[in-house]
């Protein structure tokens, strides 16, 4: 994420030369081989020791020259290395291959690459098939050369089925409407506005509430002392002066049509809006306590109430000051750690003892969280006199009061002497977290066609590999809509949102891949089954014309589908095909085996 922000902020220095310094790619003319006898190239990969560390690469070679169809069979120490595509490319030429399968890695990795040297070689790149024979072979048959090389053979052979049934298919170019919505307009939201702006495409950024800011509003300062109001402040002004940002405060989206590069918005106000590219950064509210008598006693307050309680001034100079960690976190219904809870309160615990330094400070926690940079500033507080309390989840406090004006009375066992204390604070503070806006993330869920996570939250696509986006291309996640952070964590995050939209709003048209799904009218019942499970909302059900009478279909938008075939599986009729993967090529395979 921190990279993908720093890669954004780059690219706002570069955004007026962008595409000066851009040359085409040309690719010889695609080759037509309709007519043409099938000629099938094998290529199988030592991978170095990967591979041929237990698989005799030599005899599968040898096996796969004698498979119906192969006009060529090769191995290659490594087959992805520039010199072997070069061979790749000449053998291509010199034998008149018009289909490839290379036996080696993950397609997942590699793919790309090989489809990449067939169209230089001027085939289509779908005509190539790939058989893992590391991951699905070597790599788990390391003890068994013997029936690795077999299974080896095997999948050759399987491969080689497949290829002799490919046919080239064509992909699908759409045009990009290189504008942005952006859905929040707290720190998250206006920091992905402004980057994406800055870059040179317009903005559409709407709030549901009438200000801007979101909870950057409750918030004063951070931990390193950080003037956050000065900052929100700033950023407002930004959004509002700036010219490609436009701004619709109370508003909420009413309708979206489309799919990525070409969405179509309206608002509730009726504005409608045409855009490419999606930021999420709808937020989250902090959790109201029902715990310890929250909203019963006076003196009973949440650790943001009492940031702005010290910001004004404390009426009166308080002799004891007990804070509770994890109220309403980290047990169920809520297992997670909303990340700020533990440092929201040892910048408080800081601020009182500089302010009170003859009060008395507890921190009762069951395990303080002050993560990366944060770390000091808890060894700042216990150097101050601030006394931390452990306490275990089946033991939690027991807060009790006599009458309103009572001061509340604290219990607690310390997890660590064993022994029961009892606290009478004049201030009690409960550190709570974040919690996702169920209701209206549900409803911008399903308007979208993203996830949620068990808690509410948008759920990304990969935690690690793609973090900020969804598995619906176009559409992208940040802050506190995806999950509990910190502001700089927030920020970071939107501008890394920002910069995998700008990729998209940068290109002047889309390629849909090949490998999509063919709807047959004549077998469609129009069950909807498909449109259910389809992970990336490419198909919808709709009335299309079939001779002269109108019928419910279903209807794949190539610019969604990822060719991933559930819809084919699922179809009770039968009515899916898969290009590149058809039931005759499927059935191919297995009868290879």
């Amino acid at each position: 994420i921190q990279a993908s922000a720093a890669a954004c902020e780059a690219a706002r220095l570069l955004a007026p030369a962008r595409n000066t310094l851009v040359t085409e790619k040309t690719y010889p003319p695609e080759r037509n081989i309709a007519g043409e006898p099938v000629r099938v190239g094998v290529f199988i990969c030592h991978c170095g020791i990967n591979i041929a560390g237990v698989v005799d690469v030599p005899s599968v070679k040898d096996y796969a020259a004698t498979l119906p169809g192969v006009a060529y069979a090769d191995n290659n120490l490594y087959t992805c290395s520039q010199d072997t595509q070069k061979l790749i490319k000449q053998r291509i030429e010199e034998h008149r291959l018009n289909r490839v399968v290379v036996a080696s890695c993950s397609p997942r990795t590699h793919e790309a690459l090989f489809q990449e040297t067939m169209r230089e070689s001027g085939l289509n790149p779908h005509l190539f098939v790939m058989a893992n024979i590391r991951d699905q072979c070597s790599w788990v048959h390391q003890r068994d050369p013997q029936g690795a090389t077999e299974k080896a053979q095997d999948l050759v052979r399987m491969a080689v089925a497949m290829a002799r049934l490919a046919a080239p298919l064509k992909s699908v170019t759409l045009p990009v409407t290189s504008t942005a919505l952006v859905m929040g307009g707290g720190l998250s939201g206006m920091t992905a506005a402004l980057a994406i702006a800055d870059q040179g495409f317009k903005v559409c950024l709407v709030e549901k509430d009438k200000e801007l800011g979101g909870n950057l509003r409750k918030l004063q300062k951070t931990l390193d002392g950080q003037d956050l109001q000065a900052l929100l402040f700033a950023t407002i002004n930004r959004v509002q002066n700036h010219p490609r940002v436009e701004t619709h405060v109370g508003a909420t989206l009413r309708e979206i049509k489309g799919f990525v590069g070409n969405y179509e918005a309206t608002l509730s106000n009726g504005a409608v809006f045409k855009h490419g590219a999606i930021v999420v950064a709808t937020g989250a509210v902090e959790y109201q306590p029902k715990e310890y008598g929250f909203g019963q006693h006076k003196n009973i307050m949440t650790q943001l109430e009492l940031s702005r309680r010290l910001e004004q001034g404390l009426k009166n100079e308080p002799s004891s000051v007990v804070m509770i960690q994890c109220v309403g976190s980290r047990e169920e219904p809520r297992l997670y750690c909303s990340r700020v809870c533990c440092s929201k309160a040892v910048q408080n615990a800081i601020r009182l003892k500089a302010l009170y330094p003859r009060a008395d400070v507890h921190v009762l926690y069951r395990d303080m969280r002050t993560y990366g940079l944060r770390e000091p500033y808890y060894a700042q507080a216990r150097d101050q006199g601030v006394l931390f309390t452990r306490f275990d989840l089946s033991a939690r406090p027991e807060v009790t009061w006599n009458g309103k004006g009572g001061a509340p009375t604290v219990s607690v066992k310390d997890a660590i002497l064993g022994q029961k204390m009892t606290l009478k604070p004049d201030l009690l503070v409960l550190s709570t977290g974040m919690v996702a806006d169920i209701e209206a993330n549900d409803a911008l869920a399903k308007q979208l066609k993203v996830p949620l996570n068990q808690d509410g939250f948008f759920l990304e696509a990969h935690v690690k590999l793609r973090p900020v986006e969804f598995a619906t291309d176009g559409i992208y996640v940040a802050g506190l809509a995806h999950a509990p952070k910190s502001a700089d964590e927030s920020m970071a995050q939107a501008l890394a949102a920002a910069s995998r939209a700008c990729v998209l709003l940068s290109k002047r048209e889309l390629e849909a891949h090949g490998t999509i799904g063919d709807v047959d009218a004549e077998r469609c019942v129009a069950c909807g089954l498909c449109e259910k499970i389809c992970a990336f909302g490419a198909i919808t059900l709709e009335v299309q014309q079939i001779g002269r009478s109108d019928r419910l279909l279903a209807k794949i938008n190539p610019a969604l589908c990822k060719g991933c075939g559930v819809c084919s599986a699922s179809c009770r009729c039968g009515a899916i095909t898969l290009r590149g993967f058809t039931d005759e090529q499927i059935m191919a395979e297995i009868s290879a085996l």
